[in-house]
């Protein structure tokens, strides 16, 4: 495992292939922690790591992941950690919207009546600091279903705005697209992860 210094020292950029190689193996030495499931030296480095540099640099490995990995799972899990965090008032705004409109999901999210951000974004930071110990798939599934109900919600404010503001609405529907493919994306990743192929 490179340590910040050396990297500092390599002339240019981290090597593609090198940068793959950390991102999967920050992926999984975070997930696996709690679960103790990885070489615990090994571990040891990567949690050190993180605690020392922080979530976000260590998270930005995992940003050109592929969406059916774990680096890239975890990138997308990150990502909407970081959105209910600095906007909870839109988040709130449109998990209200959404949330009657998909109630199979709002079972499936487990977040409770009245909506609150923060409940995704603890499931989130446990799984994103190692000490989540429960499946990854339901975790992620649960990601997934948050996603589809702020999409249906991204929409019906975008109908909502449709007259007054419609390049405003069309920036949201493409949003509510967006969040739909990164559901997506997660369900698979929690697919893959119960079949054992998600790395």
């Amino acid at each position: 495992m490179l340590d910040p210094q050396t990297a500092e020292q390599i002339p240019g950029s981290l090597d593609p292939a090198l940068r793959d190689e950390v991102a999967h193996t920050t992926a999984r030495a975070v997930v696996h922690r709690a679960r103790a499931a990885e070489d615990p030296e090994v571990v040891d480095r990567l949690v050190r790591l993180v605690e020392r540099e922080g979530l976000d640099v260590v998270a930005a490995l995992w940003s050109d992941a592929a969406p059916a990995s774990l680096p890239g799972a975890l990138w997308r899990l990150y990502v909407l950690r970081e959105w209910v965090r600095r906007d909870p008032r839109t988040v709130g705004l449109r998990y209200r919207l959404g949330v009657d409109a998909a109630p199979v999901h709002e079972a499936v999210a487990g977040v409770p009546r009245p909506p609150a951000p923060e409940d995704l974004r603890t499931l989130a930071d446990d799984v994103l600091s190692g000490v989540y110990a429960g499946d990854l798939a339901v975790a992620l599934e649960r990601a997934a279903s948050f996603c589809r109900i702020l999409a249906t919600g991204a929409a019906f404010d975008a109908d909502a705005r449709e007259v007054a503001d419609p390049d405003g609405a069309t920036r949201m529907t493409r949003g509510a697209a967006d969040l739909v493919r990164t559901a997506e994306e997660l369900e698979r990743a929690a697919a893959g992860w119960r079949a054992g192929t998600l790395d």
